[in-house]
């Protein structure tokens, strides 16, 4: 499934990199990585520092806050625009974000909740048809469930989130400033592939979107994975969120991934975890799985290769990599714990 951004000349000119991550985005990513074991290398510190939150035994009120937007934000093809909204130079606030949420017309409201109806039917929407209705009380409600998850769930690891953030910026903006737009677009390779005047994304369902002179708003997102977003809304203001290459955060003292993670570092660890657990795969597969650059990529698996871990044999324009004995050796055992702590109403 491909997501077609088509550009014009002008809008080649007006593409945007975002300063900072969108809070309301990183709130509606994180909601999507505590419903599954995604990333377990990059998330799952994060997911298991959460588990007491999750389950109620150390906040009560955190779960059911979780739970209540979660209802909102199913795992799935679709989550309303409105919790989102487009800020033109990506540096909005939390404070104002949701100041922009509570002020969502009605007739968008209905328009969107009745789409992730359709969409989810199995899901009964917060306050599903009073905050369709714009009802005050309602939309104040969200209001205060999307600033305390960001104060529980977020808040806590923005040190992490926004090295992660500054370092992908540092790089996008070098490329930029040396190469201008199209050498920009060029860093986002294997998730998206610029060939003019068309960027193609790896996107969930196959899309069209054209510019129309708009330009692009380009957002980077800690809790974004493997695959970049954007708004279903195509009138709404063009913005891609794209996931930025993540460190691990701190992992529970005494587990066997935090060793590894600590021998091999995050990113090779990673790699080697998803080479040995899929036996053989190309670089841009692996590229995706773990989150990172395909240049990155490349440069640690070779490290792997170097100490004896991994291997790999050319076929075709192909290289192919998979563990070597050693590497599974290495792994066997460090399997971290499988208790992520999702999110579930049951």
């Amino acid at each position: 499934m491909v997501l077609r951004i088509h550009f014009t000349a002008q809008d080649l000119e007006y593409v945007r990199l975002a300063r900072r991550p969108d809070p309301l985005w990183e709130i509606v990513c994180s909601i999507c990585r505590l419903q599954t074991d995604e990333g377990p290398v990059a998330f799952g510190p994060w997911r298991r520092a959460v588990v007491p939150r999750l389950r109620g035994t150390g906040g009560g009120a955190d779960r059911a806050v979780a739970l209540a937007l979660r209802s909102l934000v199913p795992f799935g093809p679709y989550f309303p625009d409105f919790l989102t909204p487009a800020v033109d130079g990506g540096n909005a606030d939390l404070r104002q974000g949701v100041d922009r949420v509570l002020s969502t017309p009605r007739t968008r409201l209905r328009r969107e909740l009745t789409l992730l109806a359709e969409s989810a039917p199995g899901v009964r929407p917060f306050l599903g048809e009073e905050l369709a209705r714009g009802d005050a009380a309602a939309l104040r409600a969200l209001g205060g469930l999307l600033t305390a998850y960001d104060a529980a769930f977020v808040a806590p690891y923005r040190p992490w989130i926004d090295a992660a953030v500054a370092s992908d910026l540092a790089w996008r903006s070098r490329e930029l400033a040396a190469g201008g737009t199209r050498a920009l677009l060029e860093t986002f390779r294997p998730m998206a592939r610029w060939s003019p005047p068309v960027l193609e994304v790896t996107y969930p369902v196959d899309r069209d979107m054209h510019l129309g002179g708009r330009g692009l708003l380009l957002m980077p997102s800690y809790f974004c994975w493997r695959k970049p977003l954007t708004l279903v809304d195509g009138a709404l203001l063009p913005t891609l969120v794209y996931p930025v290459e993540k460190p691990v955060l701190a992992a529970a003292p005494g587990s066997t991934g935090a060793s590894l993670a600590r021998l091999l570092g995050p990113t090779r660890a990673a790699l080697l975890h998803e080479v040995t657990a899929r036996g053989c795969a190309t670089t841009s597969e692996l590229a995706r799985a773990v989150g990172c650059s395909l240049p990155n990529t490349s440069q640690q698996l070779a490290i792997l290769r170097e100490a004896g871990l991994a291997a790999c044999r050319k076929e075709g324009r192909c290289t192919l990599h998979h563990p070597s004995p050693l590497g599974r050796q290495l792994l066997e055992g460090a399997a971290s714990s499988r208790g992520t702590g999702t999110v579930s109403s049951r």
